[in-house]
């Protein structure tokens, strides 16, 4: 009634009241319009436990050998390593700080019920030595130095991107995102730099009653089109639903196809290179789907999807590039 009643008697206000109700109005409908189609994103959901096949109930603090129940939950690594097509494995909600997972089976993986489970690349750094300068380091095994691609040249861009920004190792200190420097001078509360001859990570901050977690693994879960875990693949794409992957250096999840995957140093090319027939192409993994899945602060890539019949729906894909 109010908006009617003003329309209708707009034209006895003065015209710059008039054009500045209209201006604010057009700003109001910009600031709360939104994308059609909505909404986008993981929405929050429960996950019964599927019907068929054989389920696996793996926990963070599961045990190899356990058998997979609800009493007795097993760990990631060794249901992977189970599961043979139609089978499911079941998250029990927490952090699993692991990767290098290989999987070639078209199997499900999501949590149990409305638990959030979350897969991480990092591990936690404990043992820190205090240097001048407020200057802290501690040795690290796990690193993954890495160098520009083609497009890259000091002549153009130099200036621009120092080299050390190319390699893909990660620190996070209470889950905050460091910038790499290039040298011990350059640190400061938001910086690390690493000494990849020696095996050092350094930070300029206190690492004292904080959470300091570096990259550890550079994939989660890789999908290969060769034999692994003694099973040939079967061509089938896994369905991966409410799982959380974040802090991988360089991608999440590697979907390959006829091409073995790509190594950081190449070009993220695939075949065909050519004109080729699109028959031939996209079948040696088929039906990879990921549902309500977020996948963030990858140090490249959130990761390389191939084969027919692949969806993606309100999944979320934030903060995975160095480039």
């Amino acid at each position: 009634m109010t908006t009617r009643h003003s329309i209708r008697n707009a034209s006895t206000r003065p015209r710059s009241i008039t054009a500045l109700a209209l201006f604010l109005l057009l700003c109001a409908s910009g600031v709360w319009a939104q994308p059609s189609g909505g909404p986008y994103g993981p929405l929050p959901q429960s996950y019964p436990l599927p019907q068929t096949g054989r389920v696996y109930i793996v926990a963070p603090d599961g045990l190899a050998d356990a058998p997979g129940t609800l009493a007795e939950a097993t760990t990631l690594e060794a249901a992977i390593s189970r599961v043979v097509t139609g089978d499911a494995i079941v998250l029990r909600g927490g952090t699993y700080r692991t990767g290098g997972l290989q999987l070639n089976q078209g199997i499900t993986i999501q949590p149990y019920l409305d638990e959030q489970p979350v897969l991480k690349g990092t591990r936690l750094a404990t043992e820190w030595e205090a240097l001048r300068d407020g200057v802290w380091r501690t040795r690290w095994t796990t690193l993954f130095p890495a160098q520009p691609l083609g497009w890259w040249r000091r002549e153009r861009e130099g200036m621009r991107t120092p080299l050390h920004r190319f390699n893909s190792d990660m620190v996070f200190v209470d889950g905050r995102l460091l910038q790499s420097a290039g040298w011990e001078g350059e640190l400061g509360e938001d910086a690390f730099y690493i000494d990849y001859d020696a095996g050092y990570v350094y930070i300029g901050i206190d690492p004292t009653d904080r959470q300091v977690e570096i990259t550890a693994y550079d994939i989660a879960l890789h999908r290969p089109s060769r034999r692994v875990h003694g099973k040939d693949s079967d061509r089938r794409g896994p369905t991966i639903r409410g799982i959380s992957f974040t802090q991988y250096a360089y991608r999440a999840i590697d979907i390959e196809g006829d091409k073995p995957s790509t190594l950081v140093s190449e070009e993220p090319t695939d075949d065909p290179l050519g004109v080729s027939d699109p028959g031939q192409h996209g079948k040696a993994v088929v039906g990879t789907t990921l549902e309500h899945v977020t996948i963030s602060y990858c140090s490249r890539v959130a990761g390389y999807f191939r084969g027919d019949g692949l969806t993606i729906r309100h999944s979320l894909i934030s903060d995975t590039g160095t480039e």
